[in-house]
């Protein structure tokens, strides 16, 4: 098989230490060396130093968790680096080790036979901890959100029967006003704002009910959470407008994309890039989302065309953003979600059997 590198290594990355294997090619044998190496900075550079006496060119590893980031902020500045996905790269069972597994990397490396994982640029690297992380934020907020109302339920509080968002202006009233021990119904209605869709005399009935000192406190506890993440969330936004300022004009005309807003596009700029040379062809990035079936063939046959796994913080955006295309109804999205439900509905009429002509209609005979 052909060398594509003649000096190249691989690391097989974990916790506390590095197994480096560097495989050097002199005339028509090829040789390698190992060593271990502590994660440390020090231990890094003393990594980096090893291989740079060798003259290696190209290192690899595999992305295990986030072990792999700070070794590859060290080697990026002086070698060429893959990141391999484990579940493409795996040894031949039976031969499990440490010093087996960063020989088998740096043998797939030497021959090209690795196929690398998409690294984005430091910046986007920082978007996406931004992102990500203000997204872990909100489903935070969602699921406090969701312990009050099973608190209300349990004292027999059906506010979220009336109010569609109970942390909107009234809600938060009437909530505070329940934990600072109010219990009249009539003075929690009047606490609600006068445009609120529903009416006073529902809203009065859903709010008796049968509270205790131990619901408030579990009630304010939950509101004081809320509070605090979102006071977290609002500086994550403040940073997130600051990061973005380079990719400002990418960012706008995603948002022109119906069913694309300021979020969505936040996320799509953190997740992709704004470099699209690391994808071929839009086929590429869809298949590299998750978002293309998979192909399970045998004997001639086609099984399962399930979506593959991935992307899972690119995926759920995608498809939310995809079904809001759907409802607004000047995208060309809506109009052809409209016409293959129109076709769809015609298809199931002129496949249904016709009423007997002897009856006016199919209820009647």
């Amino acid at each position: 098989m052909e060398t594509l590198h003649r000096r190249c290594a691989g690391l097989d990355v974990h916790q506390k230490e590095i197994v480096a294997c560097r495989r050097i090619v002199s005339g028509r044998k090829a040789g390698s060396e190992l060593g271990r190496f502590p994660t440390t900075t020090p231990g890094l550079l003393a990594l980096s130093a090893w291989l740079a006496e060798a003259r290696v060119t190209h290192v690899a590893m595999e992305a295990t968790g986030v072990y792999w980031k700070p070794v590859w902020h060290v080697l990026c500045q002086d070698f060429k680096l893959l990141l391999a996905n484990a579940s493409h790269i795996r040894n031949v069972p039976g031969r499990k080790s440490d010093a087996n597994d960063a020989t088998w990397i740096a043998d797939l490396l030497a021959h090209g036979l690795i196929r690398a994982s998409f690294v984005p640029p430091q910046p986007i690297q920082d978007l996406r901890d931004l992102t990500r992380t203000r997204r872990e934020l909100t489903r935070e907020v969602v699921r406090h959100t969701q312990r009050i109302q099973a608190t209300l339920e349990e004292a027999n509080i059906k506010l979220t029967s009336v109010i569609s968002d109970i942390l909107g202006l009234s809600g938060r009233r009437i909530l505070k006003a329940i934990v600072a021990g109010e219990n009249d119904p009539r003075q929690l209605v009047e606490l609600a704002h006068p445009r609120l869709a529903c009416a006073r005399e529902d809203l009065a009935a859903a709010l008796q009910g049968r509270l205790r000192d131990h619901h408030r406190f579990l009630i304010g506890q939950h509101l004081k959470t809320i509070e605090q993440i979102e006071a977290t969330i609002a500086e994550f936004d403040i940073r997130l407008e600051a990061a973005l300022s380079p990719f400002r004009g990418a960012v706008e005309r995603l948002t022109d994309i119906p069913g694309v807003g300021d979020n969505v596009a936040q996320t799509l700029m953190a997740e992709i890039g704004a470099d699209m040379s690391a994808f071929p062809t839009a086929d590429h990035l869809v298949s590299w989302a998750g978002l293309c079936p998979r192909l399970d063939e045998s004997a001639g046959r086609k099984r399962s065309k399930r979506l593959r796994k991935g992307a899972p913080w690119l995926k759920p955006v995608l498809v939310q953003s995809a079904l809001a295309a759907t409802k607004v109804k000047t995208s060309s999205v809506c109009a052809r979600d409209t016409s293959v439900s129109s076709l769809a509905s015609a298809t199931r009429r002129r496949s249904s059997p016709s009423p007997p002509q002897c009856c006016a209609s199919p209820t009647t005979c």
